[in-house]
């Protein structure tokens, strides 16, 4: 039987340096800031061997989960209007809402699990979820699922 693949979601910091600047080294490619592996690698301070050896085996989390359908889980404030200014984090990041479950409100926090779909997003996972946990009356907010 053939080894399925392996994936793991690791902290940046607990990464060896040649997976960042590998995943660098990408990222200039695709954006266009760069037009040649050999101008990433320098630019990068990552060896073309060392580029080839882990190009395909390194993926930033957002793009990772570009096409797919991703699971929130908030805690908020249990306050009118909070449940909208949540929903315009999505609508600001073109996320579609697949679905909206919320538990029944208890000691001023209420638990909202939201799927959404995620291929048109415009802004990465990261920076919604960043844009998610600074809105106001949220105090947790992370991916579950994705």
């Amino acid at each position: 039987m053939e080894n399925a693949s392996k994936y793991y979601i690791v902290e940046a910091s607990a990464l060896p340096e040649v997976f960042l600047k590998v995943a660098e080294a990408k990222r200039l490619l695709s954006t266009g800031q760069v037009t040649t592996v050999n101008d990433a690698a320098r630019i990068t301070g990552v060896s073309r061997s060392a580029f080839y050896k882990y190009r395909d085996a390194v993926l930033p989390f957002q793009n990772m989960m570009t096409g797919r359908i991703v699971t929130f889980q908030l805690l908020l404030h249990d306050e009118p209007g909070m449940l909208a200014r949540i929903l315009e984090n999505f609508t600001q990041a073109k996320a579609n809402i697949m679905t909206i479950n919320s538990i029944v409100p208890s000691d001023g926090c209420a638990v909202v699990t939201i799927s959404a779909e995620t291929l048109n997003l415009t802004v990465g996972l990261e920076e919604l979820l960043r844009q998610l946990r600074q809105t106001q009356g949220v105090f947790k907010a992370e991916i579950l699922a994705g």
